[in-house]
């Protein structure tokens, strides 16, 4: 088969789309361009390699930072090609800062990862026992959790007792602190149920939560846990391990106390139960759904104006190049002429003509005097001349010229008739006589 190229560029972005689907990426932002199209247009490098990447509007406009120069990024993408130039780049979906963005994408991973090995399924989740004695905590001794926590029981029901295992919460020591103490819980198994908890804040800051080593030995827990880590919005790995996730640390101190009525505590957790299987199932559906958005796109039409939009961009750029060099040569061009119109300008020609004239009429006089000479000079030669061979030279010397009745020269005897006329010019005067 004989590809044009057309096809060709057509089958590589087929192929490269359906081989790739959807990808993050980090690296560095370099030659941000954000045209009036609204589209915005850069390159991803690292050290040693780069591509080129395009967001158009309708993805840029949801995005949380603005790309710059120099910014560390991590994007989602789908791997395509540009047809017109044959060049294979990224359609850039989201953008992000790269420290928080790998963050949440190892979060998202291992989250994936740990579903997928069955450790989040309602299956294995385990109802807080009906009479709550002994309550375990695994958080700061000093931070504003274990206080709330306190707080909360001890108005509720002060007769249960509180065991606390102090471990960080925050920082590069947190992780093995916690696992420490979690198997220390584990080792005495003294607590009803064990609550693992402490404050809201950011993702960095709950990070020892998504610890992996920790998730999974949070899971082997021999006694119902509940995790009640940062606010409810905040969710993290130790959410989806536990048995019972609490919103706050408070929420979590009012789930382990007596006067709840027991049908809002089975409501709780069956909401609980019901929240991950519609996460679970939101992520399926999500998934689905981007795949078949994944197909779609491939024959969607918006690729096509996607590709004739970054098309008219690049045009334009180009005609701005192309009208800025043009400008540019027309501005030397009038400097040329201008120069030349200044050398050649008619004040200056004045100039010249009024000085060439003074200069004229300062010789004409004498040019005026010898032409006249030169003239007078040539009358006299031509006067002599003319005098040489004048006939009243010739009638001076003793000649005379005789001429018919009609004015004619008579050069000979048969021009007279007898009886005719004729006339005598003399050197001085004339006179007439009659053939005889």
């Amino acid at each position: 088969m004989v590809y044009s190229v057309s096809q060709l560029n057509t089958e590589i972005r087929q192929l490269l789309e359906q081989g790739f689907g959807q990808i993050s990426l980090v690296g560095e932002i370099s030659n941000f361009a954000a045209p009036g199209s609204g589209h915005w247009y850069f390159t991803l490098k690292d050290e040693r390699a780069q591509v080129r990447c395009a967001m158009f509007r309708n993805a840029n406009q949801r995005a949380k930072v603005r790309p710059q120069n120099g910014m560390q990024v991590l994007v989602r993408a789908k791997v395509t090609v540009y047809e017109p130039r044959g060049d294979y780049q990224l359609i850039v979906e989201q953008v992000e800062d790269a420290g928080q963005g790998l963050l949440q994408q190892r979060y998202e991973q291992l989250k994936e990862k740990l579903s997928a090995e069955g450790l989040f399924a309602v299956e294995r989740k385990r109802a807080l026992p009906e009479h709550i004695h002994k309550v375990g905590v695994l958080t700061s001794p000093t931070g504003a959790a274990v206080k709330d926590i306190l707080a909360v029981m001890k108005r509720r029901d002060p007769s249960v007792e509180v065991v606390i295992y102090p471990s960080a919460v925050q920082g590069e020591a947190a992780v093995p602190q916690l696992q420490s103490m979690l198997k220390v819980a584990f080792e005495r198994n003294e607590v009803d149920v064990l609550v693992v908890s402490r404050g809201g804040g950011s993702l960095e800051d709950l990070w020892c939560f998504n610890d992996e080593m920790f998730a999974r030995l949070l899971a082997t827990a021999p006694m119902p846990t509940i995790s009640a880590v940062g606010h409810e919005i905040d969710f993290t790995i130790a959410d989806f391990i536990a048995d019972v996730r609490a919103p706050t640390p408070s929420a979590a101190a009012e789930l382990v106390t007596r006067d709840q009525q027991q049908q809002l505590q089975k409501a709780r957790a069956l909401q609980q139960r019901l929240g991950l299987a519609q996460q679970r199932l939101v992520q399926k559906l999500k998934q689905r759904w981007q795949f078949l958005q994944t197909r779609l796109q491939q024959q969607h039409p918006q690729r096509q104006l996607q590709q004739q939009s970054q098309l008219a961009d690049e045009l334009q750029a180009r005609a701005y190049r192309a009208l800025k060099n043009r400008l540019a040569r027309e501005q030397q061009r009038v400097s040329y002429l201008h120069g030349r119109l200044q050398a050649v300008h008619p004040q200056k020609e004045l100039q010249r003509s009024r000085e060439q004239l003074r200069l004229q009429q300062q010789r004409l006089p004498s040019v005026m005097h010898r032409l006249l000479r030169d003239k007078r000079t040539r009358q006299q030669q031509l006067m002599q001349s003319l005098n040489i061979v004048s006939p009243l030279n010739t009638l001076e010397r003793g000649y005379a010229i005789v001429r018919d009745e009609a004015g004619q020269v008579v050069r000979s005897e048969k021009q007279v008739a007898v009886g005719d006329s004729i006339e005598i010019r003399l050197a001085e005067g004339s006179m007439s006589a009659k053939r005889q």
